[in-house]
C-alpha cells in the first residue's frame, strides 16, 4: 500500500489517493508556495514508475521511504519546463514497477525529479559544488535527460556549474547495485563562451576507476569499459583544454548497466 498526496506548506494534506499496486491524484487548483508532491511508501525499498507532474512525464525510480517533491517557486523554476508544475489541473501518478523494467539495460542514471532535498529515492546526484547555488547549475541537471547544450542558463539549457572549481565533483548515487559497462557524456557546448574538458575520471564504489577523454563537440560522448558492480559512481579530476574561456560544465551523464539481482 503507498499512497499520493498534495501537502501544503503547513502539513496539512491537500488531496489523497491510495493504491495497492497502482495509483492516480488528479489535483485541481493551482499550487501555492510550499506546497508539495509526496510518494508516502513505508515498505521495503522498492521500484516505481512515478510521474509528479504530466510536462515532466515518468521516471524510473528507487524508493527507500517517502519521496517528497516541493513545488518550485522564484529562482528554482529557472531550472525546469515553463509548463512544469503550472495551472489549475495536475495529473499525478505512481505504480510498482514491473520486473522487465528493473531489469532492462538501460541508463541507470536518470531521475527527472531528482532534488537537492531528495534523500529516499535514486537515483540522486549531488555536487561538492554548483555555481553561484543557482537552480540552473545544479547537480540534478546532470541527470534530468534534458540534452540541450548549445547555450548556458535558463531551461532547457541547464547543466551542472563547477564555479571554475578544479577540485568540483559529481557524485550519482543508486541506492542499490548495478553492473555499468557505459557512460556517456554531454558537455555543455555554448562554444566560445565554454571550455570543455579533455580529461574526466569516473571513480567507482567498488574502489576502480577509468580515465576518459573527452573532444570538443556537442555530441553525446560514448565511452565503454569493463563491467563492474557498483553503487555509484563519481565524475572528478576534470582537466580543463587551454583555451581562454573558464567555464567548462557538464548538460548530461548517462551510465548504462542493469540492475543486480
Amino acid at each position: 500500500m503507498f499512497s499520493l498526496k498534495v501537502l501544503k506548506a503547513n502539513g496539512e494534506t491537500k488531496q489523497v489517493e491510495r493504491g495497492e499496486k497502482e495509483a492516480c491524484l488528479v489535483v485541481t487548483s493551482a499550487y501555492k508556495e510550499g506546497d508539495r508532491v509526496v510518494l508516502e511508501y513505508t515498505g521495503e525499498p522498492a521500484f516505481f514508475v512515478f510521474q509528479a507532474d504530466d510536462a515532466m512525464g515518468e521516471a524510473l525510480i528507487y524508493v527507500k521511504g517517502n519521496v517528497e517533491i516541493k513545488i518550485p517557486f522564484g529562482e528554482l523554476r529557472d531550472g525546469y519546463s515553463p509548463k512544469a508544475f503550472m495551472g489549475d489541473v495536475h495529473y499525478i501518478y505512481a505504480r510498482v514497477a514491473d520486473e522487465e523494467e528493473i531489469y532492462a539495460y538501460r541508463n541507470q542514471a536518470i531521475n527527472v525529479y531528482d532534488d537537492h532535498y531528495n534523500d529516499n529515492s535514486y537515483p540522486h546526484a549531488s555536487a561538492n559544488v554548483e555555481t553561484r547555488n543557482e537552480a540552473v547549475f545544479a547537480a540534478r541537471n546532470a541527470i534530468n535527460g534534458v540534452k540541450a547544450n548549445r547555450a548556458h542558463g535558463q531551461w532547457p539549457y541547464t547543466s551542472w556549474g563547477i564555479n571554475r572549481d578544479p577540485e568540483a565533483a559529481l557524485k550519482i548515487d543508486f541506492g542499490h547495485e548495478v553492473e555499468l559497462d557505459k557512460a556517456v557524456l554531454y558537455l555543455r557546448a555554448d562554444f566560445p563562451h565554454d571550455n570543455w574538458w579533455k580529461e574526466v575520471t569516473l571513480a567507482f564504489s567498488d574502489g576502480s576507476k577509468e580515465v576518459l577523454y573527452p573532444k570538443k563537440t556537442g555530441e553525446g560522448q560514448s565511452f565503454s569499459f569493463a563491467a563492474r558492480k557498483v553503487t555509484w559512481v563519481e565524475l572528478k579530476n576534470l582537466v580543463k583544454a587551454e583555451t581562454e574561456s573558464p567555464f567548462p560544465a557538464l548538460s548530461q551523464i548517462e551510465l548504462y548497466g542493469t540492475t543486480c539481482k
